[in-house]
């Protein structure tokens, strides 16, 4: 029995990273119309009501001090993690921006052991995250692009990895309450949008209903606010639930792998050599370093 929810909570977590893989393609295309903020702003609100459609259950919490984490959690979660994301990205290389937040399981680890009191990872662990980010590399700066230092949006991004690591610690702590995950979902998404209303009047948001009409927009929008937002961070916090927050985390070694494929077989963009060793490595580290021996839950 245990086994099976072990296995359950691997598939959960690829099939979430998986779908985080491909998101790129939507955010490129709805990019064209949007601004990142506006993107942001609307797949966690059409997420959060669709939270609401799916399970319309009012979430009782057991005294007003677990309010604050939930509140911490849509910070960190949703509105620093894609903000801190998306600022970093018009800094600095995508690539960098790539590679550095994928150290976010080390950040992750870190948290569990401070926070959680879990015990700290073994030398698999620490070995999987340095051949998975020689990968991450390989794959990331594939072609003629160098390492660019661009402090500013670099550092943009290690805050980025690491409220995410924070995230993902305040999330098993939430779990262990027993709540429905779409409760805590829906009730992190309140707090996340919240806390990004505030960004909108200094950043550049301005929507119009033209903006809607197109198909190809709604479509895209909806795959990021149903798939992508709604439907995957509830996938992420079941995984946390049943895994604990450092064997979960390793999948996001995955994310670029999974980008990798799908500029391949659907925007036809060639996988070079390096590509492929890249990929080759990023999986080698990442079973490496989920060490199934052990439970890090």
């Amino acid at each position: 029995m245990h086994f099976r929810s072990n296995f359950s909570g691997h598939i959960v977590a690829f099939f979430t990273v998986f779908v985080w893989g491909t998101t790129f393609i939507s955010t490129k295309v709805l990019l064209r119309t949007f601004s990142p903020v506006e993107i942001l702003f609307i797949r966690f609100l059409l997420g959060y009501l669709a939270l609401w459609l799916v399970f319309p259950k009012k979430l009782t919490l057991a005294s007003p001090k677990q309010e604050w984490y939930f509140a911490a959690a849509g910070l960190c979660g949703v509105t620093l993690y894609y903000l801190m994301e998306n600022i970093a990205l018009t800094m600095t290389l995508a690539s960098n921006v790539g590679v550095i937040i994928s150290i976010a399981p080390f950040f992750t680890a870190v948290c569990s052991c401070l926070f959680l009191g879990e015990k700290r990872p073994g030398a698999r662990f620490f070995i999987g995250f340095l051949i998975s980010m020689a990968g991450i590399s390989l794959i990331s700066f594939n072609g003629s692009s160098e390492l660019s230092l661009n402090p500013a949006g670099d550092l943009l991004s290690v805050g980025a990895a690491i409220v995410w690591a924070f995230y993902s610690t305040i999330t098993k702590k939430i779990s262990a309450w027993g709540h429905p995950t779409v409760l805590t979902t829906r009730r992190t998404f309140f707090y996340g949008i919240v806390f990004m209303i505030p960004s909108l009047f200094f950043m550049d948001f301005h929507v119009v209903p033209e903006d809607f009409m197109s198909a190809v927009n709604m479509g895209n929008l909806i795959f990021l606010s149903f798939c992508a937002s709604a439907m995957c961070f509830v996938t992420w916090n079941m995984a946390v639930r049943i895994l604990g927050t450092v064997k979960t985390s390793v999948y996001i070694y995955m994310t670029p792998v999974v980008t990798t494929v799908c500029s391949a077989l659907i925007l036809k963009e060639p996988v070079t050599a390096s590509a492929a060793a890249g990929i080759a490595l990023t999986l080698a580290g990442l079973f490496l370093s989920e060490d199934r021996k052990k439970d890090a839950g």
